[in-house]
């Protein structure tokens, strides 16, 4: 298997990690030798509730036998899709109450960018630096990295970048722009959030020049951060979300949700002014369902904080500078790039899952599912502290500390 996957399916980097699948349940993911790995990723922040949720499971068997794929999205009336918009608009503040579900939170992005053009008239973008949302064309144009999108370009055109919590930047915000995107928490950065109450001063700024607030909430998203969306963090109002990862319980999806006014600006002049085919699907939108359902039942929301805590009071080492973020979504970050790969890398060996981040090299991302035990969360930090160890005696043995 692993020939043919290098032989017949297109990488993403030089050396994948490559480990083989066998079967996953709830926290742990198992490979083909048996072996068990306690995920601390949770499918980069995918798996909200853990692998293989029963309730998850369920649902999209009961769908199984009802209807797969039946229409291009939004022609026909498909319950699972109805009632998790819906179920969403019951949990968001007004005016947020129409969604656009689509494929995946990249297409997300597309719609949300598209959709403040054609509300506002106006053509120009405002992104933050080192900020990720997606890697289609139009989500490619608002990164704010440069080394990873000058091989593709050109991009669309008329997007800016400002400094994520850099107030004087957002005088760039004019009666010009169409809107501002932002990630509520910036992922790829390094787990960045705003600070001294920057998303009011950005929504404020908004309002004064009739601009839009478009905040990305694809990883921040579904109770990771101990409210459903980030936003909620942080007192204020986006005028539209992006969401996705998190949302489909593992399957793939995506959405952005506005007010209705806003929305219903896509259905005329040009008709079909955003088309999907399997946006709505209703297996995956059956998925979707059961996780914003179990997500705002029970008490795994309230309990990331507690989890963050713990993670904390656990990850004290010498080696560790500081742990970025909020609630489930944490970024352990090391002196050096070395040490972040050496972590990440000797703890798959002991058994535990960890991933990097996009433009912070010395990251080292930690999202388990919400559904993580605090057992679970000892058992990892343990062998990060292990791992940690050895580091640091390797580095004090060649004197590199």
């Amino acid at each position: 298997m692993k020939q043919d996957f290098f032989t017949y399916q297109a990488q993403t980097t030089p050396h994948p990690l490559a480990m083989e699948i066998s079967h996953a349940e709830g926290s742990y993911i198992y490979d083909i030798d048996g072996k068990k790995y306690l995920d601390f990723v949770a499918g980069v922040s995918a798996c909200s509730l853990g692998h293989r949720h029963p309730r998850v499971v369920t649902a999209i068997k009961e769908q199984l036998d009802k209807y797969l794929h039946v229409m291009v999205y939004g022609e026909y009336i498909q319950q699972p899709a109805v009632d998790l918009s819906k179920l969403l608009a019951s949990h968001l503040p007004d005016p947020l109450e129409k969604t656009y579900l689509t494929n995946s939170g990249t297409e997300a992005i597309e719609g949300a960018l598209k959709l403040a053009r054609r509300v506002t008239g106006r053509s120009q973008i405002i992104a933050a630096k080192l900020a990720y949302h997606g890697n289609t064309m139009g989500s490619m144009s608002v990164m704010g990295y440069e080394e990873r999108k000058q091989a593709f370009r050109p991009l669309i055109p008329d997007v800016r970048f400002i400094d994520f919590n850099n107030e004087e930047d957002l005088l760039q915000i004019t009666e010009k722009t169409a809107a501002i995107i932002l990630e509520t928490i910036q992922g790829g950065a390094g787990f960045i959030e705003p600070k001294n109450e920057y998303l009011k001063k950005v929504r404020e700024r908004c309002d004064q020049v009739g601009a839009l607030l478009i905040l990305d909430e694809i990883q921040p998203g579904f109770g990771r951060t101990g409210k459903l969306f980030g936003f909620q963090n942080y007192d204020i109002t986006p005028d539209i979300i992006a969401m996705g990862k998190g949302m489909g319980g593992g399957l793939p999806i995506g959405a952005f949700t506005a007010s209705s006014a806003m929305m219903d600006q896509l259905q005329d002049q040009p008709k079909l002014g955003h088309i999907t085919t399997f946006g709505g699907n209703p297996v995956i939108a059956s998925a979707a369902l059961a996780t914003l359902q179990e997500i705002t039942e029970s008490d795994v929301m309230a309990a990331t904080l507690k989890k963050e805590k713990l993670i904390r009071s656990l990850l004290i080492h010498p080696l560790i500078q500081e742990i970025r973020g909020l609630g489930l979504m944490l970024a352990l970050i090391t002196s050096t790039e070395e040490i972040t790969n050496s972590i990440i890398l000797k703890c798959q060996d002991k058994g535990l899952i960890l991933f990097w981040l996009l433009f912070e090299p010395r990251a080292v991302r930690i999202t388990p599912p919400l559904t993580v035990s605090e057992e679970e969360i000892k058992e990892g930090c343990k062998i990060i502290l292990e791992v940690l160890e050895e580091i640091w005696k390797d580095q004090k043995l060649t004197g590199n500390f």
